[in-house]
């Protein structure tokens, strides 16, 4: 009796070793990515669609180059923290970031446009798309109407 509970527990072990080991093989969404490089790549030219588009370049009016490029350093950290990276994001939280733009659902659809004109340059697959989107969409509700 003994020796069975201890071949079964020691084959429950092994299982669980070895689901462990798959989910350790997984590589991240920061990853798949690419990476710090990439993201900082696709942040690069997604900002700069999002300042040239007519619906939203009114978001950018008036940011000094500094402020620029302290934007651009938070959408990388952000980012890079969101798909599992090693950055620090030291950025405010959306909500609070957001509070007082007044971003309509126009505003947000215009901007899930150009997120996926940028995945469609850099030719990013369509479950790295669709995770960076689905974690995106969480934030909706910090970021528009407020």
């Amino acid at each position: 009796m003994k020796r069975r509970l201890l071949l079964a527990l020691f084959t429950v072990v092994i299982a669980a070793s070895s689901v462990t080991a798959a989910w350790a093989q997984t590589d991240s969404l920061y990853k798949r990515l690419g990476g710090y490089d990439a993201i900082a790549a696709v942040s690069d030219d997604f900002i700069g669609r999002l300042a040239t588009d007519p619906q939203l370049k009114r978001f950018f009016v008036g940011l000094s180059t500094d402020s620029q490029k302290r934007l651009r350093g938070h959408v990388v950290d952000f980012l890079c923290v969101a798909t599992g990276g090693p950055c620090t994001y030291l950025g405010r939280d959306m909500k609070t970031s957001h509070t007082g733009l007044h971003i309509t659902e126009e505003d947000w659809q215009a901007t899930v446009k150009d997120l996926n004109a940028t995945f469609d340059k850099f030719k990013v697959p369509d479950r790295e798309r669709n995770d960076v989107l689905t974690a995106v969409s969480g934030l909706k509700g910090d970021i528009v109407g407020r």
